[in-house]
């Protein structure tokens, strides 16, 4: 009788349990994306004063992230998700074209989101004194590739039939 009840305590608990980013719809723990989180921590060797970056999917979910620890992942994941839609919404309102990236520049340092394909997106965080040249430089290229890779590998799944 405990073994059932424990159990139905672990089913109810998964089923009621609020989805943070790290699991998927059935509640188990999802692994990052190997390519992207090589690529985010590629970045992070290149950039001096880059002090985290995450992928997101453009519905909020976490795909990975090289965060510092007082960033939660899943919150900036949405937060991004939000940025995104605005900023799709505004480029196409304002001249019919395309987002491809928005810089919020704040008293301690930047947020850069780029367009990663058509369904995520690349945010970078950077300290003030950032050479906001370079970090574009190296960030844009690193967008587009994680946005390839994440296409290849939905086609994958999904192949035409």
């Amino acid at each position: 009788m405990t073994a059932r009840r424990r159990r139905l305590g672990e089913l109810m608990a998964r089923l009621t349990r609020v989805a943070d980013g790290t699991e998927d719809a059935a509640g188990y723990p999802m692994e990052p994306d190997p390519v992207v989180l090589a690529e985010l921590k590629g970045l992070r060797g290149r950039i001096a004063r880059l002090t985290g970056s995450l992928v997101a999917s453009s519905d909020g979910m976490l795909i990975a992230h090289d965060l510092p620890p007082d960033v939660e992942p899943a919150g900036m994941a949405a937060l991004t998700s939000a940025e995104l839609s605005l900023s799709h919404r505004l480029a196409s309102t304002a001249h019919g074209g395309a987002f491809h990236e928005v810089v919020v520049h704040g008293t301690n340092g930047y947020v850069v989101v780029y367009a990663a394909g058509w369904t995520a997106s690349l945010t970078v965080l950077a300290e003030s004194g950032v050479n906001v040249g370079r970090l574009h430089l190296e960030s844009r290229p690193v967008a587009r590739a994680i946005g390839e890779h994440l296409a290849a590998s939905r086609d994958d799944r999904h192949p035409t039939e």
